[in-house]
């Protein structure tokens, strides 16, 4: 079952029966427990959420745990087309895209994302080792909320991540 539907039927079940239980609800959609619980918990979460988008898996854990740290709830895809995939389910508060990656770059991400209705609103910081002038401009032309090029302060970058969410709830 996919997510959007799982997570409509159970709201639709917690709204008729308040008191019921993940087993419960489990049973009524034939699913595993371990998937309601799940996404009972990620419905609950009220953090705010951000996608980083990058195939280097060093970089990701580093800036995730920061991330998750300062509070935030930290998904992540290793390339576009997951990323993607992801947002089916997971609508981010904001996305940290790399530019350098293999199948689709991240400036054909951002293109994708701000093209379509659904996704043009989320936030988006490139997150870059391409600091020439033209990557740059090239970026913040296609809808790039900001651009930081690697290697990044933390405290910059966590600076700027509240900058473009403060924007964005204004």
């Amino acid at each position: 079952m996919e997510k959007e539907t799982l997570d409509k039927d159970i709201l639709r079940l917690l709204e008729e029966q308040p008191d019921i239980s993940s087993k419960e609800i489990a049973d009524k959609l034939s699913v595993p427990e371990e998937d309601v619980a799940k996404r009972v918990a990620a419905l609950s979460d009220t953090r705010e959420m951000i996608l980083i988008v990058d195939d280097e898996p060093d970089a990701v854990i580093a800036t995730k745990r920061a991330l998750e740290a300062d509070g935030y709830n930290v998904i992540d895809a290793e390339n576009g087309a997951m990323a993607f995939d992801m947002l089916k389910s997971d609508v981010p508060d904001v996305i940290l895209l790399d530019v350098m990656m293999p199948e689709m770059d991240g400036f054909e991400v951002c293109k994708r994302l701000k093209d379509d209705p659904a996704y043009r609103d989320i936030p988006v910081i490139m997150l870059t080792a391409k600091g020439e002038i033209d990557d740059k401009v090239g970026g913040l032309d296609i809808g790039a909320d900001d651009y930081v090029t690697k290697p990044f302060n933390l405290k910059e970058l966590k600076a700027r991540i509240k900058t473009v969410l403060r924007r964005t709830q204004d």
